[in-house]
């Protein structure tokens, strides 16, 4: 038999909202404790199930992605593309940076 897990209190949610660095609001701790807490009782439930026999899969059907063959086909001049951006750098566009950290 399974230990029951212990209940998610409010805390826990800000201590993984702070992880995930998400700013809630106490509105929001309110709303997500009893969500998160309920989805982790799924999880538990679900863990709890005896699945002797059953054999592993990712999905219950046979699944097979349905593609186009890769074919070059002409494009819009390279060129012309690279006069028309805002800003080029050694052939290439040269865009603003979006991974810089939050001071």
């Amino acid at each position: 038999m399974l230990a029951m897990p212990k209940p998610i209190s409010r805390a826990d949610v800000a201590h993984v909202a702070r992880l995930a660095r998400l700013r809630l609001t106490d509105d929001e701790l309110d709303q997500f404790t009893p969500q998160l807490a309920a989805v982790l009782a799924h999880a538990a439930d679900v863990e709890a199930l005896d699945v002797t026999g059953v054999i592993p899969t990712a999905h219950p059907l046979p699944l097979r992605n349905v593609v186009r063959v890769d074919v070059v086909r002409p494009s819009i001049d390279r060129a012309a593309v690279l006069a028309a951006a805002p800003n080029v750098q050694d052939g290439q566009f040269r865009v603003p940076s979006i991974l810089a950290e939050e001071s």
